[in-house]
């Protein structure tokens, strides 16, 4: 079942954030609590998760940024793809995204943007796969605060 994430869902979501980058679970501290509030009451941000049998599997962030141009029409972007590794191929990423791609459509987004530090083959089909196009834009990252 594809949804959007509840106040409840934080233990659940990150522990599937360790099969996307991270390598432990943050600290349960007053910053985390805080972090996780804003998310969940911001109207624009959508943490969508999939359920099977009881257990969040897959995940993605949709945030909707509003914006000035193309006719005072937002835009999506969207973070932080992830599938449990025993559940992948099986279709739960895409669903999660296509959910994201019916709530920036019901926000009238003019567009939807990713990024993927993949350079894996496959995951780059699944994105072309899922409607994402790599010749439009070129990206750039600037990291902030860390090593890299």
């Amino acid at each position: 079942m594809v949804r959007e994430a509840v106040q409840s869902d934080l233990d659940a979501i990150l522990e599937l954030y360790l099969f996307l980058h991270e390598d432990s679970i943050p600290e349960k501290d007053g910053h985390l609590r805080d972090t996780w509030t804003q998310i969940i009451q911001d109207p624009n941000h959508h943490l969508i998760v999939n359920e099977v049998d009881g257990k969040i599997i897959s995940s993605c962030v949709c945030v909707i940024i509003p914006n000035l141009t193309r006719n005072v029409r937002p835009y999506a972007f969207i973070e932080n793809v992830v599938t449990h590794e025993a559940h992948r191929g099986k279709g739960h990423a895409g669903a999660c995204l296509e959910f994201a791609r019916q709530i920036a459509e019901r926000k009238n987004c003019y567009k939807m943007m990713l990024l993927t530090g993949s350079k894996e083959a496959e995951t780059l089909r699944f994105y072309e796969k899922a409607g994402y196009n790599s010749s439009d834009k070129t990206a750039f990252i600037q990291w902030l605060g860390m090593d890299r």
